[in-house]
């Protein structure tokens, strides 16, 4: 579960890593140089501790890979600490390990709560599905709506004011971590066939005795 939203103070890139700068309202004194904390869903390491600020070493690739690289003085990002054995779990498992950035193509309202949608990597399909589990800068939330190339879903209001999600806007780029249960089938799946990769049916699934 997100735990603040920080504001970056500084990004500073150097070869291939880079320092990225925030000011939060996490406890820092429980907060150790070494530690993983997700940034907008991106597992980091923190390389310094302050009264009210961490700062975390990223690799230019990590940049590159998610919207870290995108932000300036003022972005507003979400903060997690890495769960322990015997906290709440409040979602469902995500590792830290974004699997893409993609664009916001909409967002609007249903009664009380807020929809939003994201557009679908085509690569990345057939690791969504309805009602399935995704991490959006690293909120857990449930796959509501689904096309060919887009995904969407419904954010009530509790998470949109706790989490950055509120101050998107139709083309900023969101982090996308995808079910990890769902990739061990795929793989599972692939291994059985004796490809690297698969597209999955449902006959595919009962067949291997997942349904």
């Amino acid at each position: 579960m997100i735990e603040d939203i920080g504001s970056v103070t500084a990004l500073n890139s150097a070869g291939k890593a880079a320092k990225l700068s925030v000011r939060c309202a996490l406890p820092t004194a429980a907060i150790r140089v070494g530690d993983s904390i997700a940034v907008n869903g991106a597992c980091l390491t923190v390389e310094a501790v302050g009264a009210d600020s961490l700062s975390f070493h990223s690799l230019r690739e990590t940049l590159s890979r998610t919207n870290l690289g995108g932000c300036r003085s003022g972005s507003r990002v979400n903060l997690e600490r890495a769960l322990r054995l015997g906290d709440a779990l409040g979602g469902h498992l995500v590792s830290g390990h974004v699997d893409c950035s993609s664009e916001v193509t909409r967002i609007g309202r249903d009664g009380d709560d807020f929809v939003l949608d994201v557009a679908l990597p085509a690569d990345m399909r057939e690791l969504v599905i309805m009602k399935g589990s995704i991490a959006i800068n690293g909120v857990s939330l449930t796959v509501a709506r689904l096309t060919d190339d887009a995904f969407g879903v419904s954010i009530i209001p509790h998470t949109w004011t706790h989490t950055n999600l509120q101050y998107l806007k139709a083309g900023n780029a969101v982090n996308l971590e995808f079910d990890m249960i769902g990739r061990y089938i795929l793989r599972h799946l692939a291994l059985r066939e004796g490809r690297g990769d698969s597209t999955v049916t449902m006959s595919a699934l009962e067949k291997a005795g997942f349904l």
